[in-house]
């Protein structure tokens, strides 16, 4: 991997922070939009892993799991284990699968980043990398996460639900609104700039002691890895239970 240098246009429109970006980008040309096309196709390579997985895991069910299922059932169980404690026993069924897609997209994309061999594939521009260290994936998952929570907050509570930002006191409707729009960046930026950060110090001390580093330090990558996406998930199933219950 490379770091190549930040790149900032001059902002003379809020539109323009999109123009922030950093290294080069690989684009495909859509109609009128530009998008990044390396970070479409590690995310197929990633969504195509996690349906590869439950269909060998489920081909041969036995009532004892071994092997695949036994690992498939394991995977299931922690996600509908941490669902059930952040959102409470009677609300976090139908949330399962929501909160599992996330966690497991997060988990497989930080994990691609580090034993998968994206260099191998040239492209014109820049190169394959995690799709977690793209903020254009990480704002997306982070306002799924938002959409998700005012669904649940209007389908269990109807539009009685707005009345939480009058709560204790019509005096912090403004604090109370800010905290809505604050938790999605919250969670967008840390995991962007976790994954991102965590490549650039790899990069940074492979290129220093190449011969030394890269080993020790690929342990450590897929460790961290992991910890992001359970931190994003938990926030993540806390921040959709709560608009289901009566406190914050």
């Amino acid at each position: 991997m490379h770091i190549e240098q930040l790149r900032i246009y001059e902002i003379d429109d809020p539109y323009r922070v999109s123009s922030v970006e950093v290294g080069q980008h690989f684009y495909w040309q859509i109609g009128d939009f530009q998008v990044h096309a390396q970070v479409l196709v590690t995310s197929w390579v990633v969504i195509a892993l996690l349906l590869a997985l439950p269909l060998v895991g489920t081909r041969n069910l036995q009532t004892i799991p071994t092997g695949s299922q036994n690992f498939t059932e394991y995977v299931l169980e922690f996600i509908r284990d941490l669902t059930r404690t952040q959102m409470g026993e009677e609300e976090y069924r139908p949330w399962v699968p929501f909160i599992g897609t996330m966690f497991s997209f997060i988990f497989a994309s930080n994990w691609s980043g580090a034993p998968f061999p994206w260099r191998i594939v040239q492209l014109p521009h820049g190169e394959l990398a995690a799709p977690t260290n793209d903020i254009n994936t990480t704002v997306a998952l982070a306002s799924l996460t938002s959409v998700a929570h005012s669904y649940a907050g209007l389908h269990k509570k109807g539009f009685s639900y707005f009345g939480k930002y009058i709560q204790p006191t019509p005096v912090l409707l403004p604090i109370n609104i800010s905290e809505d729009f604050t938790k999605p960046p919250s969670l967008s930026f840390r995991l962007f700039g976790n994954i991102l950060a965590d490549e650039l110090v790899v990069a940074v001390l492979v290129s220093l002691v190449p011969s030394i580093v890269p080993v020790p330090m690929m342990p450590l990558g897929l460790f961290t890895s992991a910890i992001q996406a359970l931190i994003f998930a938990t926030p993540a199933a806390a921040y959709i239970g709560e608009s289901t219950e009566g406190h914050h």
